[in-house]
């Protein structure tokens, strides 16, 4: 069964116009650095073909991967203000019950998780953890680190 990718209309432009440039621009920068580093001579010696030969796998890995997402996406319906229920799209705030710290997340799809912006994927641990639950639920899921206990503050759009 194939997996499907939640993305936001604004994930969905961002996929197509890269698609879009490695299907043109890229693609066409590559294949002039395969034909320049065949010009050098013999290839079995030649580490401007190889490096050039790996970039081209590398584009083509990535245009597999993106019209893979783009042949299975749906996309995320609009979250409104005075939801009582995490789903992916909302944001949501949450105490640390160990420390005490407060922090605020955007529940989004695999492919537009980043955690370092706060971003958590409805797949991670956490994500998966928070998926459901409402306003003064704790949250106790177990990760690499070991087992962590949260305590739902907000849930907003």
């Amino acid at each position: 069964m194939k997996k499907t990718f939640m993305l936001t209309k604004e994930r969905l432009e961002e996929l197509e116009k890269e698609l879009t440039y490695l299907k043109t621009v890229r693609e066409r920068e590559v294949a002039e650095q395969i034909k320049e580093a065949r010009s050098f001579g013999d290839l079995s010696e030649n580490s401007e073909y190889d490096e050039a030969k790996n970039e081209q796998g590398k584009l083509y890995s990535r245009i597999a991967e993106i019209d893979n997402i783009l042949s299975n996406y749906e996309i995320l319906a609009s979250v409104t203000d005075g939801i009582d229920t995490i789903v992916i799209g909302c944001s949501v705030s949450v105490r640390d019950d160990e420390t005490g710290d407060e922090e605020k997340y955007h529940i989004v799809g695999t492919q537009e998780a980043n955690p370092s912006k706060s971003r958590i994927s409805d797949e991670s641990p956490f994500g998966k953890a928070l998926m459901g639950h409402k306003t003064g639920d704790q949250v106790i899921y177990e990760a690499n680190g070991g087992t962590f206990s949260y305590t739902i503050l907000e849930i907003s759009a």
